[in-house]
C-alpha cells in the first residue's frame, strides 16, 4: 500500500488529480473504492460484535447501508453532475457561504470519529493476531494510511481500494466457506437472535438505525468524493447500484461468522477484543488467518483513508479560500496530518469501533441529511434558515447518542429523532423557499 502510494504521487499533474483523481474513474474503480470505503472495521469488526447480542439481526447495519445506497442511485447522476471536490461545496451551492463554512468544520470535527474507529479496527486486528501492544498498534497501522495518503492523494485511495476490495470480499467469502463446509451445525441453529427483530433488536431500533447509519449513504461526504470521482455520470450510477448490490449477499456472510463466533465461543465478551479474531485464530487453518489479516487490514486501512483525504479536503477549501489556489494542495496536506494525529490520539482513549462511529454519525445526519437532501429535490431556504437548522439539528442529535450511550436507549432514541424533526422544521419554515438562481432567471427572461 506504502509502495502505491509512492507510484500514484508520481502521476499527480494537477489539484484535480490530487483531490478527485482527475474525473477518469472508470466502473472497477469506483465501485470497488465506494465498497472498500464502506466496508471497514464498523462493517466488518463491528457487525460480528454486534452479533454476539443480537445475533442475525446484525445483519442490518449493512443492509441499511445497501438500502441507503439504493436511495441514492436515481440521485447519483445529479450529484455527480452538481459536484465539484466536496459536499459542503455543493450544500454552499444550495444554501450559501454561511453553510458552507458550518458544513465544512463539522463534518471535519465528526470526521476524527469515523478515522479512529478504523484505526481502532486495525489495532484491534494486530494485537489480536501478533499479540503487538495496542498503542504500538494505533501508532503504527495509523502511519502507513496517513502516508500513501498524504502523499498519493485520491490516485493513491482509488488504486488502493480496488486491491483492498478484493482482498477483503475473498478473505470474508473463503473463511464463511470455509467453517460453513467444516461444521456441523446448521447456520440458522447456532443462534436462538433470529431475523429480523429479537430480544437484542427491536424495531425501533431499526428506526434509529435507519435515521442515523442508512441516510449517511444517501448523503454522505465519504461517498460524494467516490462520485465525484467518476469519469462520468453513467459510471457513478452504475457503480452505486452495484456496490448496494454486493452489500446485501456480503452482509449475511459477515454476519455468519459473528454467529458463529457468539456459538462457538458463548462466553466470549467484547473486552476479550474483536469475537472475529478470537474465534478465526481458534478454527481457521493459518494459510486462512492470514489471508483474514490482510482481508481485515485492507478494510480499515482503505475506509481510513478516504475519510481522511475527504475531512481535510473539505476543511482545507475554507483555509484556502479555494482548492483551485496554488497553496491549497499544500495545505490539504498539513491539515490531513493533523487530522490524523487526532484520530490516533482518540483512538488510543476510546477502543469502541461502533460507539465511535455512530456518535459522528449521528453528528452528521442530524445536521446535513435534511438540508442536503432538499437541495438536490430544488429546494432552497435563506443562510439563517438553513445554518440554524444544521446546528441544533447535529447538537440535538449528538446529545441523544450521548443520552443513548450512557443507558437511557428510549429516551436517547427520541431525541436523536426530535434532532431530525427540528432540522425539517426549522429549514421549511418561515418564508416562501428560495428557488435556485437558474429558475429566476428563467422566469425573469420569459417575462
Amino acid at each position: 500500500m506504502v509502495l502505491i502510494g509512492i507510484f500514484s504521487a508520481r502521476k499527480i499533474r494537477s489539484d484535480g488529480d490530487y483531490y478527485v483523481a482527475g474525473k477518469r474513474g472508470n466502473l472497477w474503480q469506483i465501485t470497488g473504492s465506494l465498497l472498500a470505503t464502506i466496508l471497514g472495521s464498523s462493517a466488518i469488526l463491528g457487525t460480528t460484535d454486534l452479533a454476539l447480542s443480537q445475533g442475525w439481526a446484525a445483519s442490518w447495519l449493512l443492509l441499511s447501508a445497501s438500502a441507503g445506497l439504493f436511495i441514492l442511485v436515481p440521485f447519483s447522476m445529479t450529484v455527480r453532475r452538481q459536484g465539484k471536490y466536496t459536499l459542503p461545496q455543493m450544500i454552499g451551492d444550495f444554501y450559501g457561504v454561511e453553510a458552507k463554512m458550518i458544513s465544512s468544520f463539522i463534518i471535519s470535527f465528526a470526521w476524527i470519529g469515523i478515522i479512529a474507529a478504523q484505526i481502532i479496527g486495525a489495532a484491534k486486528i494486530l494485537n489480536g493476531f501478533t499479540g503487538l501492544d495496542y498503542s504500538i498498534a494505533v501508532w503504527g497501522s495509523g502511519a502507513v494510511f496517513i502516508f500513501y495518503t498524504v502523499i498519493g492523494g485520491q490516485l493513491s485511495v482509488l488504486k488502493t481500494d480496488l486491491y483492498q476490495t478484493m482482498i477483503i470480499l475473498a478473505g470474508v467469502l473463503i473463511t464463511a466457506l470455509y467453517i460453513l463446509f467444516s461444521e456441523p451445525v446448521s447456520p440458522m441453529t447456532m443462534s436462538p437472535l433470529k431475523f429480523p427483530f429479537n430480544k437484542g433488536f427491536h424495531v425501533f431500533d431499526l428506526i434509529v438505525l435507519l435515521l442515523t447509519y442508512s441516510t449517511t449513504f444517501v448523503v454522505g461526504p465519504d461517498i460524494y468524493s467516490r462520485i465525484f470521482c467518476a469519469g462520468n455520470e453513467h459510471i457513478a450510477r452504475k457503480s452505486v447500484l452495484i456496490s448496494a448490490i454486493v452489500l446485501i449477499p456480503f452482509s449475511l456472510c459477515i454476519t455468519f461468522l459473528g454467529v458463529f463466533a457468539a456459538y462457538k465461543f458463548p462466553e466470549l465478551h467484547l473486552q476479550n477484543g474483536s469475537a472475529m479474531i478470537t474465534v478465526m485464530v481458534s478454527t481457521l487453518p493459518e494459510w486462512g488467518v492470514g489471508l483474514l489479516i490482510a482481508a481485515l487490514l485492507s478494510a480499515v486501512m482503505s475506509s481510513a483513508s478516504t475519510a481522511l483525504l475527504t475531512s481535510a479536503t473539505i476543511i482545507s477549501d475554507p483555509i484556502s479560500k479555494g482548492l483551485e489556489q496554488p497553496n491549497s494542495r499544500r495545505n490539504t496536506k498539513i491539515i490531513m496530518l493533523i487530522i490524523g494525529i487526532l484520530s490516533i490520539i482518540l483512538s488510543l482513549n476510546v477502543q469502541s469501533i461502533i460507539q465511535s462511529l455512530l456518535i459522528a454519525l449521528t453528528i452528521f445526519s442530524g445536521a446535513f441529511i435534511v438540508p442536503t437532501a432538499a437541495g438536490l429535490l430544488g429546494f432552497r431556504a435563506s443562510k439563517i434558515r438553513s445554518s440554524t437548522a444544521m446546528i441544533i439539528g447535529g447538537a440535538v442529535a449528538l446529545t441523544g447518542k450521548i443520552i443513548a450511550l450512557n443507558g437511557a436507549n428510549i429516551p436517547g432514541n427520541l431525541l436523536i429523532i426530535t434532532g431530525f424533526a427540528l432540522n425539517a422544521l426549522i429549514l421549511f419554515s418561515g418564508n416562501r423557499p428560495i428557488l435556485p438562481t437558474n429558475s429566476r432567471k428563467i422566469n425573469h427572461t420569459s417575462e
